[in-house]
């Protein structure tokens, strides 16, 4: 329930907020809200994964920056900036043979290496996909349509990627 909360609060009062307000409102509550799920998570758990982290630091930098300048550029572009550094944390851990999505799910999925290394390289570039995605998006398309795709269309294509490695799950994994 924790990491749920952690992961998905702050995205929910981000589309509330903007719904009833606007970006410069939602990105405030956005900022707010990560702020307060780290502090929860970490009281809780007495650390803060990584994962999580990195998003808090880059939400309030680019949140922090929109409301500074009041510019819609700088949270629109925190999609892009947080797919880029995962795809390339994700590449660095192959080139260094450290598989962290092993380490990170590795507990859940018992896979063969080779299907881990596979694995890696398509989340990798699944990553970069949406980084370019959210810039097509933001770029051409109003900030309406922009937070509809950040809240809804990330989702659904993530979970869409996620199926379709079912797969690859099934030819790796490891009988108990």
């Amino acid at each position: 329930m924790l990491k749920l909360f952690v992961d998905y609060a702050p995205i929910v009062v981000f589309f509330i907020t903007y719904w009833f307000g606007d970006l410069f409102a939602a990105t405030t509550a956005i900022i707010i809200a990560t702020v307060i799920v780290l502090i929860v998570s970490y009281i809780i758990e007495r650390r803060i994964p990584i994962m999580p982290l990195v998003t808090g630091i880059i939400i309030v930098l680019f949140g922090g920056l929109t409301l500074w300048l009041k510019d819609e550029t700088f949270i629109k572009m925190k999609p892009t900036i947080i797919q880029v550094i995962f795809g390339l944390i994700l590449l660095g851990g192959l080139y260094t043979k450290h598989l962290f999505l092993e380490k990170l799910l590795g507990t859940s999925i018992k896979m063969e290496r080779e299907g881990w290394e596979i694995f890696t390289r398509r989340f990798s570039f699944f990553f970069f996909s949406m980084a370019l995605l959210n810039e097509f998006v933001w770029r051409t398309q109003s900030t309406d349509f922009w937070v509809n795709f950040k809240v809804f269309g990330i989702l659904i294509l993530t979970i869409i990627f996620l199926v379709g490695q079912l797969k690859l799950l099934q030819r790796f994994i490891k009988e108990e």
